[in-house]
């Protein structure tokens, strides 16, 4: 147990700057603190990075060139037990830790970016059913998830990102059925998944509260896919709108049963998957920095590898740091997960800084390359491309400032 003890000279502390010292002391979550894993997560672990090392890493180049969504390499990562892995056993799940999941994310990004996320948005759907679905929805959904089915998260719209109280989509009750008419844009997987997590509207003069969360199957009447967009980095993740045109879907489809709680089960939801992005940033980062010192160590300047050079030692140094402290805030993220505790924070925390972190990290790794890191033969130049998107999906770095912000006026 590690205790922040107060100043020797507390009598000069002022009574209000004291109660905040001490809400600080509660706030900072101080307490056991075990970064060692456990034999079976190093197996896991060891797992994850034999399967990125012979399925993702030699296809990766090609899946990003050809914009190809590896949907093979997706069911060989599902039956080997790498997907999905949060999913209670009562649903077919493994009923895995959520620290184990960062550990597996961190390595399938090792492999890709790409990869990465285009193995990850079935569970990103998956979150608001785990989160706040009746037991049937679970037992359904979450359970053709377990059986290898795919799925995608539609929430953003081409007039509405982190403006959430800008959605169009709205959801009509017409008896047991609601009707759902609107368009989302930028969806993960859209063009493979099997059933749709749809945010829409039941009442728009409520604002954000009036949102809800729906379960809508891919092959329902009325939904229609749009094309497949040309994105500047992880182009095999099958990225493109989904529109829905009098969209019939049954009232036992409404998420929870009950309207208008879509928005805060959808929070509830970023709270899991923000510390995913965070991993995945962390893997794309190391790999961009075993590139870059691989290279350093071969490639010579002035009679020596350039690794010898304080000026690029010191770059290579710095990606370690900022790859490790960006794994202890995700990690940090995740055991609060696993502990029951509310991680608004610590996800906002984790995603933010491995996201800029990992921007930072492979436009470094470019640059030790220099102009072979500016040529598309070498991996860094891809891994460049695929960073700037964790800036920017579940919540910018800037929403994830703002969160940290009224966080700690919250709390302190």
């Amino acid at each position: 147990l590690m205790i922040r003890r107060p100043p020797r000279s507390t009598h000069c502390i002022s009574s209000a700057a004291s109660d905040v010292y001490k809400r600080q002391l509660v706030f900072s979550g101080w307490g056991m603190v075990d970064f060692q894993l456990t034999e079976e997560q190093m197996m896991i672990r060891d797992m994850a990075r034999e399967f990125s090392e012979e399925e993702v890493l030699p296809h990766a180049e090609e899946w990003d060139r050809e914009g190809t969504y590896p949907r093979d390499a997706i069911t060989k990562a599902h039956e080997l037990g790498l997907l999905n892995v949060t999913i209670p056993e009562k649903y077919g799940g493994a009923g895995m830790s959520t620290v184990d999941e960062m550990v597996i994310c961190e390595e399938l990004s090792r492999g890709d970016p790409g990869f990465g996320t285009a193995s990850y948005h079935t569970m990103l759907a998956s979150f608001p059913i785990l989160t706040g679905g009746t037991e049937e929805q679970k037992a359904e959904y979450l359970g053709r998830v377990t059986e290898g089915k795919l799925a995608a998260y539609c929430v953003t719209e081409p007039d509405a990102g982190s403006d959430v109280q800008a959605l169009k989509t709205e959801a009509v009750k017409a008896g047991d059925e609601y009707v759902i008419n609107g368009s989302k844009a930028w969806i993960s997987g859209a063009g493979y998944a099997d059933w749709f997590f749809v945010l829409a509207y039941t009442d728009k003069s409520a604002g954000y509260g009036g949102l809800s969360g729906f379960i809508v199957d891919a092959d329902t009447p009325g939904v229609e896919l749009g094309k497949k967009e040309v994105n500047m980095g992880q182009r095999c993740s099958d990225t493109r709108g989904v529109n829905f045109t009098d969209v019939r879907v049954p009232a036992s489809n409404l998420i929870g049963g009950v309207e208008n709680g879509g928005w805060m089960n959808a929070m509830k939801a970023f709270d899991h998957s923000r510390p995913a992005v965070a991993a995945a940033a962390v893997g794309n980062a190391r790999g961009a920095m075993e590139e870059a010192w691989a290279y350093a160590k071969e490639r010579k300047t002035f009679g020596k590898p350039i690794i010898m050079h304080q000026s690029i030692s010191f770059i290579l140094a710095d990606m370690a740091t900022k790859i490790e402290a960006a794994r202890l805030l995700t990690l940090s993220a995740a055991s609060a997960l696993d502990s029951g505790e509310r991680a608004t924070l610590k996800a906002a925390h984790a995603k933010r800084f491995a996201a800029d972190m990992c921007m930072e990290v492979t436009t470094d790794a470019v640059q030790v390359l220099g102009g072979y890191g500016y040529s598309e033969e070498y991996p860094v130049a891809r891994r460049m491309r695929g960073s700037k998107i964790y800036q920017i999906f579940e919540g910018t770095s800037q929403i994830q400032r703002m969160i940290i912000s009224r966080e700690l006026e919250r709390e302190l």
